[in-house]
């Protein structure tokens, strides 16, 4: 059994940890970091974009890799990509225009260097992002909700038919 299943198997009470959910998102968190970090000083020093556009362009970059580590090892969610995307991109949205606003205090209003700046809001948007996704993005559902019970309903719709047919029709 590899390390991986042997992390699938765990206990809900361990998978739904907030301990165990903060060193996944801390994992994800870097990888997140290298390509928002290195696309950010790849743009800037390659003489490309201007600190706060590069770094907007390497939050993009970061989000996706965020998306796909977080909704699979930090909160294992049982939501559906079709309600878990865009309550990510909601959240990423915010955290994108706290990054701009953010940064451009800090550098062109500050004129603080952009690494140190970008630490700094790195820490500020992290903890937002943690929090927004930890309880409503990939927020487990709980038992017998709405759109459970949608979901294990049985379907009578025949191919073609917009509606929904009754069992007696």
């Amino acid at each position: 059994m590899s390390a991986g299943d042997k992390l699938r198997n765990l206990s809900p009470s361990w998978v739904n940890h907030p301990a165990r959910q903060t060193l996944a998102f801390g994992g994800a968190g870097v990888a997140a970091a290298i390509v928002h970090y290195g696309t950010l000083i790849g743009l800037v020093q390659g003489g490309i974009l201007a600190p706060v556009p590069a770094t907007l362009c390497g939050y993009l970059g970061g989000g996706l890799v965020s998306y796909a580590l977080n909704r699979r090892h930090t909160y294992r969610s049982d939501r559906p990509h079709r309600e878990a995307v865009w309550r990510f991109v909601v959240v990423a949205a915010v955290g994108f225009f706290l990054t701009w606003a953010i940064m451009g205090v800090l550098v062109d209003g500050w004129t603080m260097p952009y690494l140190p700046a970008q630490f700094l809001t790195t820490g500020i948007v992290l903890i937002w992002s943690f929090l927004a996704h930890r309880g409503w993005t990939f927020r487990q559902r709980p038992e017998g909700s709405a759109t459970e019970a949608a979901r294990s309903a049985p379907d009578f719709s025949v191919k073609g038919d917009r509606g929904k047919r009754s069992p007696s029709d």
